[in-house]
């Protein structure tokens, strides 16, 4: 592991024959770059922002820099934890752990790094244990429940992708409709419209791919959830121009929902897309907990899964 600086801030790159990987210690161990050692393409949406701001716990994640892989947890809208001792404790826009200072370590061999964070509010320490393994990113991840009552939550990997018309989605053959959850979507209908996925209609009755990236110039941004859970524990894209893969591996049993949030020029002018398997929907935990699509941890208990991304 080597300690350098990325973007004005101090930053840990893990790398080896195949990746090269850059987290920001200092800014919730965000993810910040993801590049392929073969080809050189960096698979992380990038800003054009040449410096960082760490953010205050509570911000608004629209005021600051959307690039990369920022931790989404234990809800990604802002809204009042359900239920128990800690009922009505408000939760801020994108969760708690993306804009909280995190304690971080390098292993002594300098191949891994392990960081975590507890709540400042509710009952919880969240940790994640990073390593390369070839042409692999292994996230592990662990959420302890420091009270003596259950202890609900939704994590998702907010990881912005680079993307070009020639990208596309890719996800088991039995995911077959999705459900827009997305307001200011302008073709996919209200939220809650349900679509045949990948191919639909759009609100106007014309054709459209879900699975593809179009251009920028489209100006609009869609978020959508398939409404089977993900039994196979997988999804990832293509870019079809050259053949390159990236693949996310995990624990559908414990991450077993998967939304798709897409940019294409209509949200500041990004250009990304994400893949979000995720614990609990749709985006609100006050939500989630109502329609029994949370993750439950039971009192002093523990929750472990592992995410692993693979280039390809």
């Amino acid at each position: 592991m080597t300690q350098t600086t990325y973007k004005g801030l101090p930053a840990w790159t893990l790398e080896n024959n195949a990746l090269r990987v850059t987290f920001l210690p200092g800014y919730a161990c965000k993810m910040a770059s993801l590049i392929s050692r073969k080809t050189g393409r960096e698979f992380l949406f990038q800003s054009a922002q040449d410096t960082l701001r760490v953010p205050a716990y509570g911000a608004s994640f629209a005021d600051y820099d959307s690039s990369g892989f920022d931790e989404v947890f234990p809800s990604i809208d802002a809204c009042p934890y359900p239920d128990g001792s800690f009922r009505g404790t408000p939760i801020p826009d994108h969760g708690d752990i993306w804009a909280l200072p995190w304690e971080s370590v390098c292993s002594p061999d300098g191949k891994a790094a392990k960081a975590f964070v507890k709540g400042p509010k509710l009952p919880y320490i969240f940790s994640k244990t990073i390593t390369l393994k070839d042409n692999a990113v292994q996230l592990e991840y662990c959420v302890e429940n420091t009270a003596e009552e259950d202890f609900k939550f939704i994590w998702t990997p907010h990881c912005l992708l680079a993307c070009s018309p020639a990208t596309r989605l890719l996800v088991p053959e039995n995911l077959k409709q999705v459900m827009s959850v997305e307001h200011s979507t302008k073709r996919l209908g209200p939220w809650g419209t349900l679509h045949s996925y990948p191919l639909t209609v759009d609100v106007r009755g014309l054709k459209l791919d879900l699975a593809a990236t179009e251009p920028r110039t489209v100006r609009n941004c869609e978020k959508f959830y398939f409404t089977e859970k993900n039994t196979a524990g997988w999804c990832g894209i293509e870019h079809t121009d050259t053949g390159e893969k990236l693949i996310y591996n995990y624990d559908a049993d414990k991450v077993p929902y998967l939304g798709v949030w897409k940019t294409q020029g209509g949200y500041r002018g990004d250009y990304n897309l994400a893949l979000e398997p995720c614990t609990g929907v749709y985006d609100d935990l006050y939500v989630a907990s109502k329609i029994r699509r949370a993750a439950v941890i039971g009192p002093k208990g523990r929750y472990e899964w592992t995410f692993k991304m693979t280039v390809e």
